[in-house]
C-alpha cells in the first residue's frame, strides 16, 4: 500500500512540474511533441497522472521543450515520508 501512496504523489508532482515547464516554455503542446518526435497522448498521459514516464518518453519530451532531461528531474519529492 505504501508503494502505491508514493507512485500516486510521484505521478502527481511530477505532472506539476512538466505542466509548469511547459508553462513557462514558448511551445505548446503540439509545437513540443512535434519537435520530439512523440504523439500528443504521450504528454496527455503523463499530465493527467496516469503513467510513470519511461525514459523514451522523457528524452523526447525534454528535446521538444529543448530543455536537458535532468531538469524534468528538478522537483521536490518529500523521500522521507516512504521511507517511514
Amino acid at each position: 500500500m505504501l508503494v502505491d501512496n508514493w507512485r500516486k504523489e510521484y505521478r502527481k508532482r511530477f505532472s506539476q512540474h512538466l505542466r509548469m515547464l511547459i508553462d513557462k516554455s514558448d511551445r505548446d503542446i503540439t509545437t513540443i511533441t512535434s519537435i520530439g518526435n512523440i504523439e500528443n497522448k504521450a504528454i496527455y498521459r503523463v499530465l493527467a497522472e496516469e503513467n510513470e514516464p519511461k525514459i523514451t518518453t522523457l528524452l523526447p519530451i525534454a528535446k521538444g521543450l529543448g530543455i536537458h532531461p535532468k531538469e524534468l528531474y528538478n522537483f521536490d519529492f518529500p523521500t522521507q515520508e516512504i521511507e517511514k
